[in-house]
C-alpha cells in the first residue's frame, strides 16, 4: 500500500499536466486520424472472443484497450468529428449555392386586361392597312380598286374555302398552360456574419479537440489507479490467504499440544477464534478484489463477464511505457508553470474565451450588410390547347392578302417556349430590427466575461491539484 500511495500521486502529476509529458499511445493519434475505410479491427487482446480463458493485461495493455473501447472517449471523438463538420457547415455559407425550381399553371379562367376600354380599337386596325396597301398595287398595276367592303368579303371567301371560322370570342391574352424553369446561382461576395461564423466553428473545433486529449489524459489516469487498486486487492487477498494457512497451522499445532496436555484448551479456543477471524478477513478480500477488477473492466471498456488477470508487481518504478516524473527533479513552480501551459482543459479554457469574443464579434456582424452576386436562367413555356394557327403568307405571293392556312403546331413549338438569363448584385441591410442585435451583442459579452472567470477558477484549482499532488 505504501507503494500504490507513493506512485499513484505521481501519476496523477504527469498524466494531468501536459500532452508532451505523457502522450497517448499510437494507437489512439492513428485512430483518430484514418479515413472511415482504414478502421479496420487489429489484433488486440481485448478483442479475443469470450472464452474460459481469461485476458491478461499488463499495464500498458490496460491503457491501450481503455483508449480504443472507453465510452467517455468515443463520446469526445463523436464531438470533436461534429465539430469538424460544424466547421464545414460554416464554409458551406460561403461558397455558391445553386437552386433550381420549376412549375406548372393551368389556366381555367382568365380575367382579360384591357376588358371595359378602348384599347382594343388600337390593336391591329379591322384591316384597314391591309386594304390599302392592296389598293396601292392594283393602281400601279393599273386595276380598278375595290372598296373596303369587298376586299372584306373577299377575305371572308378565302377563309371559307380554307376551311377555316374565324368565330373570335374568348380571351386572346390567356393561355391554359404555363410552365417556369428556374435556376438560379448565388455568392456571397462579402458577409461579415459568414466570415465570423468560419473563424468561430474552427476555434470550437479547436476548444473539441482539447477535450477530447483532457478525456485522454483522465481516462489513463483512472486505468493507471484502477489497475494498482486492482493489483492492491489481489495482492492483499493474497497475503490473507497465506494468513489463513499459517492460522490453519497453527490452529492444528495447538490442538495436537492440547491432546497432549502441555497447553490448556483455552489457547486452542483463541487459535480457532484467529483462524475464523483470518477466514473472514480472506473473503472481504476477495469480494474486494473482484469489485476492483469489475472497476477496472468498467473503466476500460469490457464486458464485467470477460475474465482478466493482471499481470504486474506493485513494485515496479516504471511501468510499460507510460512515462513518470521523479519528484526529486521538478520544483514547485516548474510544475504549476507546465500544468498551466500545457494541461487541455486549461488550453480549452483559453480557447473558449477566445471563441466567445468571436462569437460576440458574429453577433455585432449582424449590423453590417451582406452583398451577393446572383445569376438566374429561366425556361417559361405558354402552350395553349389549341395550338393551330392560321397563316397569311404566301410562299409563292407574299402580297396576296388574301392567303390563308390552317397549321398545326407541336407542344415543344418554338413559338411556345422561351429561355432568358439575367445577372445582377443584391445588397441585404437590416436597418433597424427592435434593438434586438444590441441585445445579442450584450449578451455575448457576457457570456465572454463568464468565460473569463471559468478560466480563472480553472487555472487556481489547477494551481492547488499540482501542489497536493507534489506534497503527497
Amino acid at each position: 500500500m505504501r507503494v500504490l500511495r507513493s506512485s499513484i500521486p505521481v501519476f496523477l502529476l504527469v498524466l494531468g499536466m501536459c500532452t508532451p509529458l505523457a502522450p497517448p499511445p499510437p494507437t489512439w493519434a492513428q485512430q483518430t486520424e484514418r479515413s472511415p475505410s482504414d478502421t479496420a479491427p487489429t489484433a488486440h487482446p481485448a478483442d479475443a472472443p469470450s472464452t474460459a480463458q481469461p485476458l491478461v493485461l499488463t499495464l500498458r495493455d490496460a491503457v491501450q484497450t481503455a483508449l480504443e473501447k472507453n465510452l467517455d472517449l468515443r463520446r469526445a471523438q463523436l464531438d470533436l468529428e461534429d465539430a469538424d463538420a460544424q466547421v464545414q457547415e460554416a464554409w458551406g455559407n460561403l461558397y455558391p449555392s445553386l437552386n433550381l425550381n420549376g412549375s406548372y399553371t393551368r389556366n381555367v379562367v382568365t380575367a382579360n386586361p384591357f376588358a371595359g376600354s378602348d384599347a382594343a380599337n388600337l390593336i391591329g386596325g379591322g384591316g384597314q392597312t391591309e386594304w390599302l396597301a392592296f389598293n396601292e398595287r392594283r393602281r400601279l398595276s393599273n386595276d380598278q380598286p375595290i372598296t373596303f367592303l369587298q376586299f372584306q368579303q373577299r377575305q371572308r371567301d378565302s377563309l371559307a374555302a380554307a376551311g377555316i371560322s374565324m368565330d373570335g370570342g374568348g380571351n386572346p391574352f390567356g393561355v391554359d398552360n404555363e410552365f417556369q424553369g428556374r435556376l438560379q446561382l448565388r455568392q456571397t461576395i462579402y458577409s461579415k456574419q459568414a466570415f465570423a461564423s468560419v473563424k468561430g466553428s474552427q476555434q470550437f473545433k479547436d476548444v473539441r479537440r482539447y477535450a477530447r486529449d483532457r478525456e485522454v489524459q483522465q481516462v489513463t489516469n483512472d486505468v493507471v489507479t484502477a489497475f494498482y487498486q486492482a493489483l492492491l486487492a489481489k495482492e492483499r487477498t493474497r497475503v490473507l490467504q497465506k494468513r489463513v494457512e499459517r492460522a490453519q497451522e497453527t490452529l492444528q499445532e495447538v490442538s495436537t499440544r492440547v491432546e497432549r496436555g502441555t497447553v490448556p484448551k483455552a489457547q486452542r479456543l483463541g487459535a480457532d477464534v484467529e483462524r475464523s477471524n483470518a477466514r473472514t478477513q480472506l473473503i472481504e478480500a476477495r469480494n474486494a478484489a473482484d469489485l476492483a477488477r469489475d472497476n477496472l473492466k468498467q473503466t476500460i471498456g469490457l464486458s464485467p463477464e470477460r475474465p482478466v488477470e493482471l499481470d504486474g508487481d506493485l513494485e515496479e518504478q516504471r511501468d510499460g511505457g507510460l512515462q513518470q516524473v521523479s519528484l526529486e527533479t521538478i520544483s514547485m513552480s516548474n510544475a504549476v508553470r507546465q500544468a498551466i501551459e500545457n494541461r487541455p482543459d486549461l488550453k480549452r479554457a483559453r480557447l473558449n474565451v477566445e471563441l466567445r469574443e468571436i462569437r460576440k464579434e458574429s453577433s455585432r456582424a449582424a449590423f453590417f450588410p451582406t452583398v451577393e452576386a446572383v445569376a438566374n436562367f429561366s425556361y417559361s413555356g405558354r402552350v395553349p390547347d389549341d395550338r393551330s394557327r392560321v397563316q397569311t403568307t404566301d410562299p409563292q405571293d407574299p402580297t396576296n392578302p388574301f392567303f390563308f392556312r390552317e397549321q398545326d403546331r407541336g407542344f415543344f413549338n418554338d413559338s411556345f417556349w422561351n429561355p432568358s438569363f439575367s445577372v445582377g448584385l443584391q445588397l441585404n441591410w437590416d436597418l433597424f430590427s427592435g434593438f434586438q442585435r444590441a441585445s445579442r451583442v450584450e449578451q455575448a459579452e457576457i457570456q465572454r466575461r463568464r468565460a473569463e472567470i471559468q478560466r480563472d477558477q480553472l487555472r487556481k484549482a489547477v494551481t492547488v491539484e499540482v501542489r497536493k499532488a507534489l506534497r503527497d
